[in-house]
């Protein structure tokens, strides 16, 4: 249930955005998580640290899971995110944060490189954003 304001203007930000933009936002989730799990293994609270790494690996299979296989990048997305997931399940298992530190770098590089695309792409990208 949905109660303050800041949760309301949450939920209505995700309905209303386009593809592009909810991209952005699990990219952006996945970073966020993957940080509060390192953050935890360093503080040596193992159950956040789990919580956390199970959540980025929530988003990063909903990434997985909005490709669109029409397009050729898709197959390269799919086995990056296949390799984050397999790293985030290591960091979770060895309680290592140094193969986290790895997806977060990856997250970001690809997180700005959708920023990139959605900002500055013609008519025909915006296609391609919000069908990948």
């Amino acid at each position: 249930m949905v109660n303050s304001p800041y949760q309301i203007y949450k939920q209505s930000s995700v309905q209303t955005a386009n593809g592009g933009k909810l991209i952005i936002m699990l990219y952006e989730g996945a970073v966020r998580f993957t940080r509060l799990g390192i953050d935890a293994v360093h503080k040596r609270n193992y159950e956040a640290a789990n919580t956390n790494f199970l959540k980025a690996q929530a988003v990063i299979n909903e990434l997985a899971a909005s490709l669109n296989f029409d397009y050729a990048i898709s197959n390269d997305l799919v086995r990056i995110y296949d390799y984050m997931l397999h790293c985030l399940i290591q960091a979770n298992m060895k309680k290592d944060a140094t193969i986290a530190e790895e997806v977060v770098t990856h997250l970001l590089e690809m997180l700005e490189s959708w920023k990139q695309i959605s900002n500055g792409a013609t008519g025909n990208q915006h296609i391609a954003v919000d069908s990948i």
